[in-house]
């Protein structure tokens, strides 16, 4: 007995889960699988913790949880014993070790999920080689973070435990109206921040503030995935406005759907293909939304890193009629495991957002929100903002440079004056989406332009990202892609 049970169990030193929670699951799944089976038992836990080289007390939590859970029963003066108590039907199904089936059957859903349901959902994927949007993760200021995390919670605040305001917190709105009215010209008393968990929470919001289902709702062609499937599960009907050098088109807007309300865009670096939108055009849009009585959603997801120049001021600090909401998230900037997204609204609008906020989940997080407050006043946010701009800099014109050279053959590349992405069209008759295949085979997570386009017309192009690729990997990830590039082509270079 001793043998056979010593034999099934492996504990690994190096792994995150604690031993005895190793031990515990192990001999769970021995136990339901039949190896170890009813009646039969176990080493004593001294011999145990000796054989396996652990401690005894590793030994007797594992044991004490499969005691609490029915897998093991004590008999004093006899030892330990696996339960005979465990019902037949779980061990048979456990052993049987078959996979979930997928049901073939008609279900019930709202309009608004079918609509949804219709397009197969794909996993995205992020922090891969070429992965559009995914920052550099290694030189982010750790050590500061961890310091003001470990501030705020060594001894919490109670307020912290117990709840968040729904707008989130006091200090954070504070120095997000602070930095967002000296890096991005955004007019904003704190009470107008609405503290999130990401940007498409905010997204999510407007388009449920101003579409009744059927709605039009402008957006922008190419665009980003999240604001057309936020509109198609509000019901509403999103409307593809085609982007040109200056951006979104406010003329074609009006011919497609002049009675439209609502107009989300991303003036400052549109999605995916990069323009910044002109100041006339910005002056039209805003002049629009006044005189139809409409709203703006500005999505500022990534201005910080422009090249050429300073960063450009936003359209809602041009605003002058209170038609602009604008949305930012930490994700580009920071990193997108921090979850945190804001708003900022109009104050006549201020407490009809905020109700929509608390009926969809009450408030964000409190647990990270003090530490970022004051990652942002002692500033940390905007140094590491500037060294980035400069890293990502260096590595848009390295990856440019070895495009050209490599791949130019094939791709139309150049330089862009914002973000962390370039945008390659493709010259020949290779279609993007079957470069995206090979890519991802390869672990290289690039995108096809053609998906994000919804109107009449597309283009044939690759989103691929280098703010999270370092300069020295890149060559050879480049190497693979003109690989395929060349297969794609039937061998031909």
């Amino acid at each position: 007995m001793k043998q056979i049970l010593l034999s099934a169990i492996s504990l690994d030193l190096k792994s995150k889960d604690p031993l005895h929670r190793q031990l515990f699951l192990q001999l769970r799944e021995a136990i339901l699988d039949g190896t170890l089976k009813a009646g039969t038992r176990l080493p004593s836990t001294r011999l145990l913790a000796k054989d396996l080289n652990v401690s005894r007390n590793t030994i007797l939590a594992a044991f004490d949880q499969l005691m609490a859970e029915g897998y093991l029963t004590s008999r004093t003066g006899s030892g330990t014993f696996i339960s005979d108590q465990i019902p037949d039907e779980i061990l048979t199904k456990s052993a049987k070790k078959e996979n979930p089936q997928k049901i073939d059957r008609h279900f019930p859903l709202s309009s608004h999920a079918a609509a949804l349901h219709q397009k197969k959902a794909s996993q995205v994927y992020h922090g891969g080689p070429f992965s559009p949007g995914t920052p550099e993760l290694e030189q982010f200021p750790f050590v500061d973070w961890s310091r003001l995390l470990a501030k705020h919670w060594r001894r919490p605040k109670r307020e912290l435990l117990t709840g968040n305001p729904i707008g989130g917190s006091r200090d954070l709105r504070e120095a997000l109206s602070d930095y967002l009215a000296q890096t991005r010209a955004v007019k904003s008393d704190p009470e107008q921040i609405i503290v999130l968990s990401g940007s498409q929470q905010a997204i999510h919001l407007v388009v449920r503030a101003f579409a009744n289902p059927g709605d039009p709702i402008l957006m922008e062609d190419p665009g980003f995935p999240g604001v057309r499937n936020t509109i198609i599960g509000a019901g509403a009907t999103p409307i593809p406005v085609p982007v040109d050098d200056e951006g979104f088109s406010l003329e074609a807007a009006e011919k497609l759907a002049p009675e439209a309300r609502l107009a989300c865009i991303a003036p400052s670096h549109q999605y995916p293909l990069g323009p910044t939108m002109s100041l006339p055009r910005r002056l039209d849009l805003l002049n629009w939304a006044k005189q139809t009585d409409s709203f703006l959603l500005e999505d500022d997801y990534d201005s910080e890193y422009r090249y050429t120049g300073r960063p450009l001021s936003s359209l809602q600090g041009l605003d002058t009629d209170q038609r602009v909401i604008y949305v930012g998230s930490m994700s580009k900037v920071m990193f997108s495991g921090l979850r945190i997204g804001y708003m900022v609204v109009p104050p006549d609008l201020v407490d009809m957002f905020l109700s929509l906020r608390r009926d969809m989940d009450g408030h964000s997080p409190a647990t990270v929100e003090p530490a970022l407050a004051e990652f942002i006043r002692e500033g940390h946010l905007s140094s590491h903002i500037r060294r980035m701009r400069l890293l990502y800099d260096e590595r848009q014109q390295c990856l440019l440079k070895l495009l050209q050279d490599k791949c130019g053959d094939f791709l139309d590349v150049k330089p862009q004056e914002s973000g962390m992405h370039l945008v390659a069209f493709l010259k020949d008759n290779i279609r993007d989406l079957d470069v995206e295949a090979k890519c991802k085979e390869d672990g290289l997570l690039l995108r096809a332009l053609s998906r994000f386009y919804h109107g009449p017309k597309s283009r044939n192009g690759l989103i691929i990202g280098f703010a999270g690729t370092s300069k020295e990997h890149m060559p050879a990830h480049v190497d693979k892609l003109q690989q395929h590039l060349v297969t794609l082509n039937g061998g031909k270079t």
